[in-house]
């Protein structure tokens, strides 16, 4: 069984840092700095786990009322089985109780429609993030 929590130590989160090298800098040739945008240190991060091993990330920077969700990653061998939607479920609640009103985030136009199963709505153009195509997407939670 998965269950997705907030990162328990700094292990943890050096685990899900190595977890989003592999999916952003080894499998989408997403740079390694552009990845380690320096928040990750005042981030909340949510890992999804099961027999100890940690399949899923993602982090929350908080501002104000706004949760702007970021670097959601789910390891190769484990996507198709619902990791990315209970990732945001769990980043939705964990957004909810630190008083944020609206999760952000940037999604890449191939994982679109998760995040709009999931509620969240497109604002604005596509653009393109290391080489990548995005859309920002929001959702309300008040």
């Amino acid at each position: 069984m998965i269950e997705v929590r907030l990162a328990s130590s700094s292990s943890e989160v050096d685990e899900a840092l190595e977890l989003r090298r592999r999916v952003f800098v080894d499998e989408q040739r997403v740079t390694l700095a552009a990845d380690r945008d320096g928040l990750d240190a005042e981030a909340t991060h949510l890992v999804a786990i099961e027999d100890g091993r940690i399949l899923g990330t993602c982090r929350l920077v908080f501002d104000n009322r706004l949760s702007q969700l970021g670097r959601m990653a789910v390891e190769g061998d484990a996507r198709g089985r619902g990791i990315g939607a209970a990732i945001l479920d769990a980043a939705e609640r964990h957004s909810r109780a630190a008083g944020a009103e609206r999760i952000r985030l940037h999604a890449q136009t191939a994982a679109r429609s998760l995040y709009e199963r999931s509620g969240f709505q497109v604002q604005g153009q596509e653009f393109m993030d290391e080489g990548i195509p995005h859309v920002t997407m929001e959702k309300h939670l008040a």
